[in-house]
């Protein structure tokens, strides 16, 4: 198997496992096991799991927003909104796995952005289709990114929930969400307002929590810094036994490089007595 086939391997085995127990739940111990490996040759490759996952997450967000941008460079409104659902749709029947890791985690060991700044990203797109359908409506087009981040966020719940059930089919789902967002869309009020009854409601204030005292305070610090220096401690761990298994790896190619060449020098000394 080649260097570029191995990352391959690794990376495909890594989505299954961040999408079936999350980040937190896999362990490089757990990806070197399922791929056959050592630990050294996923530390050679990623650097350690925040390397992996990081690829992992950045290849789905791309492959994800690929397809919606490709699907909102329609003409008309009605087929952009259309496409963009059926598209995030189809991603989540075709890559479930992918579409679990970027809705479960979020993880900043990612270093590529989270779902939520996806949607966003997303959502910045669908302002300029909103922006033009409010000018020619006669409504604020300065409003656009509010409704954007509206429609986006309900498109992407929407997604979640039909993640487990799948009922009904895709483009039953994304019918349904056309309907309510398009038809809403053109009964919009260009000043809306809250009734009356809600404007003078006042709700009775939450109960406010009892300020803690300066010893709770102390002792909640001190078992804040015990908290860091034990996760220190751990990284430190984790580092120095990353370095072992570096040292093993590179110790163990040397070995294997003597014998080659000993076995080397014992073929070419016995051609030799063979030729005499």
């Amino acid at each position: 198997m080649t260097g570029r086939e191995r990352r391959e391997q690794l990376i495909t085995i890594s989505r299954a496992l961040f999408a079936e127990k999350g980040f937190d739940g896999t362990s490089i111990e757990e990806i070197a096991a399922t791929a056959q490996v050592s630990k050294p040759v996923v530390y050679e490759h990623f650097g350690g799991k925040e390397g992996v996952y990081a690829v992992v997450v950045d290849r789905e967000m791309q492959k994800l927003l690929g397809m919606i941008t490709a699907a909102l460079s329609a003409s008309h409104s009605l087929i952009k909104l259309e496409r963009a659902a059926l598209a995030l749709l189809q991603y989540i029947e075709e890559s479930s796995e992918g579409f679990r890791i970027l809705v479960r985690d979020s993880h900043a060991a990612s270093g590529t952005g989270t779902f939520a700044s996806l949607i966003s990203e997303i959502a910045s797109q669908v302002e300029d289709v909103l922006a033009d359908e409010f000018k020619s409506r006669g409504y604020d087009p300065k409003l656009a990114p509010m409704y954007a981040q509206m429609l986006v966020g309900m498109v992407a719940l929407t997604g979640q929930w039909w993640l487990d059930v799948r009922r009904p089919g895709r483009e039953e789902v994304a019918a349904h969400l056309v309907n309510l967002a398009w038809n809403g869309l053109t009964g919009l009020n260009p000043t809306p307002q809250i009734t009356a009854t809600s404007k003078h409601l006042e709700l009775a204030p939450v109960p406010a929590m009892p300020r803690p005292t300066e010893k709770e305070l102390k002792e909640a610090q001190k078992a804040r810094a015990r908290e860091l220096k034990e996760a220190e401690k751990a990284r430190e761990r984790e580092l120095k036994e990353r370095e072992r298994l570096l040292r093993d790896a590179e110790k163990a190619k040397e070995r294997e490089d003597k014998l080659r060449q000993r076995e080397a020098r014992l073929a070419e000394r016995a051609a030799k007595l063979e030729q005499e």
